[in-house]
């Protein structure tokens, strides 16, 4: 019985513990993982998969507020480059995914003033 009011003690905490820090802001590696099923088609065009509007959505979701919107951004334009990603196949992702994104997809956007 001395156990599971122990158990039942630390889960509470825990849990007061989660509602009181904020989550942390997202980050490059959070958002390539979400992204990560869409390479191919950020690359090569043709059709998102269900995998990468999934994926899509989750971005669109952890980017609610204005620091992650802008840190989205410069994630974006600095991997845009290195993974060789066509311009016109990310503009055009939100739409196939039926999203809307606070992030202007244009590599020569300024992250700064994203509101």
């Amino acid at each position: 019985m001395k156990r599971s009011m122990g158990v039942a003690m630390l889960a509470m905490i825990i849990m007061a513990l989660v509602m009181v820090h904020p989550s942390e802001a997202i980050s490059c590696g959070d958002l390539a993982n979400m992204l990560r099923p869409c390479l191919g088609y950020l690359q090569k065009g043709g059709s998102a998969s269900s995998a990468c509007c999934a994926g899509a959505r989750r971005v669109q979701g952890a980017t609610r507020s204005k620091a992650d919107r802008r840190t989205a951004c410069f994630c974006a334009k600095g991997a845009a480059g290195q993974l060789k990603v066509r311009p016109d196949a990310a503009q055009s992702l939100p739409g196939k995914c039926g999203i809307k994104t606070g992030i202007p997809i244009n590599p020569n956007v300024d992250c700064n003033n994203i509101p």
